[in-house]
Order: C-alpha cells, then sequence, then structure tokens
C-alpha cells in the first residue's frame, strides 16, 4: 500500500471516529433524538476538509523548501478550530432552528476548546510523521553515503595498489636486464638459462599484476628463478637456504614483496661481501598469524635510505593487502639482518 493510500485511511478512520464520538455526546444531552446526527456527520466531514486543506498548504510550504515549525502549527491549530467551531455552531443552530445568539457563551467557548484540542492533536500526529520520515530518508542517505565512502574507499586503496605494484616491476627487471647484460659476453650458455628464469618471472610477473595476493607457493617459485638467475652471477658466493613450515605453501602475500626482500638481501647481504652470504627464507605460523622472513649474513648499512624505498613500498602494498596489523621489520641480530613480514592468518 502506497503512503497516500495510508495518510487517507487514518484520516477517514480518524474523522469518522470524532463523528461518532459526537453524536454519542449529543445523545447524552437529546436521548434518542435523531435530528443531531447530521450534525454529527456534518462535524467529521468539515473536519476532514479542514484537515486536509491545511494538508495541502503544508505540502506546498515543503516544496517550497520552508519547514513547517511549531509556531506555525499553533497558529494553525487556533484557525482551524475557530473555524470548525463556527461550522459547528451554524449547522446546530440551522438544525434546531434557532438564533445565532441562543447558543450559551460556555457552550461557545467549549466547542473553541474541543475543536482547537482535535486540530492539535492533528498537527502533532503529523509533525511527528514527518519527522519520522525525514529521519527514515536521513538513516537511507547515510547508508547510501556510507556505502559510496567504502567503495570509494576500495577503488582508492585499489589504485595505490596497482601504482606501488607497478614501481616494484621496473626496479626488478632492470636489474636483472644488467645481470644478462653482464653474463653476455662469458657464458652464453648461463646467459640463456637467465633469459629462460627472468621469462619466467616476466610471466609471473604480469600474471600477478591483476590480482592483491598469490599464494605464498607461487612467489616461491618466482624467487627461485631470480636466485637461478642470481646464482649465476655469484656462484658459490650465494647460498639459499629454505625453510617453509608445512602448511604454509597456500598462505597469500602481495605478489613480489618476497621477491623484493630476497632482493635486498642479494644486493646488501651477497653482492658487498668478497665471502658471500647465505640467504634464509623461512615460512611459519605464529599463533594467529604468519611470519614470513628473510635473512642474510651482514650488517645494516650505515646509510639505511638505501633501501627505505623498496622496503616502504613492500610495507604499504602489504597493509593495503593484509590490513593495519600487518607489519614488515628491518633489525639486525648476531651478524644477521633480517626482514620480517608478519600479518593475521585471516586477512
Amino acid at each position: 500500500m502506497k503512503r497516500a493510500h495510508y495518510y487517507w485511511l487514518l484520516q477517514v478512520l480518524g474523522w469518522s471516529a470524532i463523528a461518532l464520538f459526537t453524536a454519542l455526546f449529543i445523545n447524552q444531552f437529546s436521548p434518542l433524538s435523531t435530528i443531531y446526527f447530521p450534525l454529527a456527520a456534518w462535524c467529521g466531514a468539515t473536519g476532514l476538509l479542514l484537515s486536509e486543506a491545511w494538508h495541502r498548504l503544508c505540502r506546498r510550504r515543503q516544496a517550497r523548501g520552508q519547514a513547517l515549525a511549531w509556531p506555525a502549527a499553533l497558529v494553525a491549530t487556533v484557525v482551524l478550530g475557530t473555524v470548525q467551531a463556527a461550522s459547528n455552531l451554524a449547522m446546530d443552530q440551522l438544525i434546531s432552528g434557532g438564533g445565532w445568539n441562543s447558543a450559551p457563551p460556555g457552550w461557545i467557548m467549549m466547542l473553541l476548546l474541543f475543536w482547537s484540542g482535535i486540530m492539535l492533536a492533528w498537527n502533532v500526529a503529523y509533525m511527528a510523521a514527518l519527522s519520522l520520515r525525514r529521519n527514515q530518508r536521513l538513516e537511507a542517505e547515510a547508508l547510501l553515503l556510507e556505502a559510496e565512502t567504502l567503495r570509494l574507499e576500495v577503488l582508492a586503496k585499489d589504485a595505490e595498489l596497482r601504482a606501488l605494484q607497478s614501481q616494484v616491476n621496473p626496479h626488478f627487471f632492470f636489474n636483472s636486464l644488467n645481470s644478462v647484460r653482464a653474463l653476455m659476453y662469458e657464458d652464453r650458455d648461463n646467459a640463456a638459462n637467465m633469459i629462460d628464469q627472468l621469462a619466467t618471472l616476466m610471466r609471473y610477473t604480469l600474471m600477478s599484476t591483476f590480482t592483491d595476493c598469490v599464494p605464498l607457493a607461487q612467489e616461491l617459485g618466482a624467487v627461485r628463478a631470480y636466485l637461478a638467475i642470481e646464482q649465476i652471477r655469484f656462484e658459490e658466493r650465494l647460498r639459499a637456504r629454505f625453510e617453509i613450515e608445512a602448511g604454509m605453501e597456500g598462505v597469500t602475500i602481495p605478489p613480489m614483496s618476497l621477491q623484493t626482500l630476497v632482493e635486498n638481501a642479494v644486493k646488501y647481504g651477497v653482492e658487498p661481501r668478497s665471502a658471500g652470504s647465505e640467504i634464509r627464507i623461512i615460512a611459519r605460523q605464529d599463533g594467529a598469524g604468519a611470519v614470513i622472513e628473510v635473512a642474510n649474513q651482514g650488517v645494516l648499512r650505515a646509510n639505511p635510505g638505501a633501501t627505505r624505498v623498496g622496503l616502504s613500498n613492500a610495507r604499504k602494498r602489504l597493509e593495503l593487502a593484509k590490513g593495519g596489523q600487518a607489519s614488515l621489520d628491518l633489525s639486525e641480530h648476531e651478524g644477521w639482518v633480517r626482514a620480517t613480514l608478519r600479518f593475521p592468518l585471516a586477512a
């Protein structure tokens, strides 16, 4: 049922009840008299017409952006009550055949108070309905605004994640291409093998561009391909060790995030050391969270800004993909530099 149908149903029922009450009230003073029943019907009809006229006037004010205030409602109550009382008094005198001066002042005052009270009740009910409807509309608009805000936040998060991810790929491939270039003049077979590994990494990177997270098993495959490329360059100076706890292969992480940490370990752990370094890649569960660690022998550089951009990028991508509880920390302990990813498994 439409809102207008409810309004008219309540109008008819309400004024019919008032007409019935008027008839019963008059019958208390003139038992078994039917001459006053037309007066009761007149009361209900005029009340319905007057309230509808006021309702239409209120609708026009609202259409012009003018809200219905309580002072205006009180003035309307007095005016409507006076008009209704005068109309009923005129009909009463017409039916009874009395003159205009025959009604006692007390009766006139009672009519004014009674009909003003009825009109006040109508205005209170109407303004309450308006207030309820306004609150419902505001709640609906707030829900729509919240949904739109969440949608925009998701879009902004996705755009930022894509932008950060696009910064990783060129940096990685430029380093790999430099490695291929260095080998072209030394060992063509190894250079060809490196190109094959690089092609594998390119396919993985292009595929992972379209997703926020990938299974750790896929990321480890890319890391092994990268280490195979660097193994050709550094030979025995680069030693890799994987310690992957059972069940961790299905944990998802942002694509290329682990590879970025391994690349830093090679660049700042293996490359500057004549003896090279062992690189340990550890993945384990810690309570309700996951811990992924990349460690290399060495010390933190005197200039920490050298790795700040890459680590900051990886940290932001991890937080965007896994939430605010995710973290990426860099530390040094007993001759080992450790980059540690932590994030809830439920994220």
